[in-house]
């Protein structure tokens, strides 16, 4: 159970983390860009900004300010139908209400019916109600994604999004679809390795309680003794939480993916590497010269591109 925890606590972390670094790289770029040097003038301010603003999203919502795609999931993950609020699209707030409501209604309902029937199918249609009430959830998400209006082309934002409500949509959003494969494959890897390493565990749990059970009732006894089939079940317990982890590791590696390469798409790499001597005559800096009045200095220019 405390692996369960860990494992759970992980992946809250992988879905936080991508959004924290966006929000760290705007606040150094805020800073670099806007912060003043020797001005005694200036008023000390506050940086009120955090990965979640109350006051930018209930703030955006009313039509105040415009608020941050991070901030506006952040938000709709909880307040549902917040990204349509903004979006004004208010026509989309019965199905997505309706959609989700439906759902947990009809799961709840037949499972009821399940529990006083019997009857395998109510089981089956209770978590297919819950599937659907999840993929609205899911589809309100990702529509307040889809229809944020940025100006950015593509924006580090929408990629990291896209890669968390979708694997490797952040990828084909960024233009870049040939990573998909690979990190479908990493989790499509991990999923079956996981699968089956839980089944190998539950087969040799089953036969370990079967070679040590006390019970005279206990007819089917197994070849193996206790102990191998105790190495066993924790041979391959171990074997399906590294499987665990793999996926949990792949799927953080492809949001952060499509986030970092999404901010370098600007990142301008030439082939043209060249360097530059020209003679240049240096200005003088009457703010830091000591001898007034002076006159310029005459030096060499190095200019390297590359």
């Amino acid at each position: 159970m405390k692996l369960y925890r860990l494992v759970i606590t992980a992946l809250s972390l992988f879905v936080a983390l991508p959004l924290a670094a966006q929000y760290r790289d705007d606040q150094f770029k805020r800073d670099a860009f806007t912060q003043t040097y020797a001005d005694t003038t200036q008023k000390a301010t506050t940086d009120s900004s955090a990965l979640f603003s109350f006051k930018e999203f209930f703030g955006g919502l009313a039509g105040k300010n415009k608020a941050s795609l991070k901030t506006l999931t952040i938000g709709s993950a909880v307040f549902i139908g917040s990204n349509q609020i903004y979006n004004r699209q208010y026509w989309k707030l019965p199905i997505v209400y309706g959609g989700i409501g439906a759902g947990i209604y009809g799961g709840i309902r037949c499972n009821q019916l399940y529990k006083s029937t019997q009857d395998s199918k109510y089981q089956t249609y209770s978590i297919l109600s819950f599937v659907g009430a999840g993929l609205f959830y899911w589809g309100s998400l990702m529509d307040g994604a889809i229809m944020f209006k940025s100006d950015k082309k593509p924006d580090p934002a929408k990629a990291t999004v896209y890669s968390l409500l979708l694997p490797g949509l952040g990828q084909i959003y960024n233009g870049e679809a040939w990573k998909v494969p690979i990190y479908w494959g990493l989790m499509a890897g991990s999923i079956h390795f996981w699968v089956d390493n839980s089944r190998q565990y539950q087969r040799w749990k089953w036969i370990h309680n079967q070679a040590t059970s006390t019970e005279k009732q206990v007819t089917d006894t197994p070849p193996w003794s206790g102990d191998n089939a105790k190495y066993y079940r924790d041979v391959y317990r171990r074997y399906r939480d590294y499987s665990i982890l793999a996926f949990a590791v792949s799927y953080l590696l492809q949001v952060i993916d499509a986030n970092v390469f999404a901010y370098m798409q600007d990142f301008e790499v030439s082939d043209d590497i060249s360097m530059r001597i020209e003679p240049s005559v240096i200005p003088v800096n009457y703010a830091t010269s000591f001898s007034v009045p002076s006159t310029p200095a005459v030096g060499m220019r190095i200019g390297i591109k590359f």
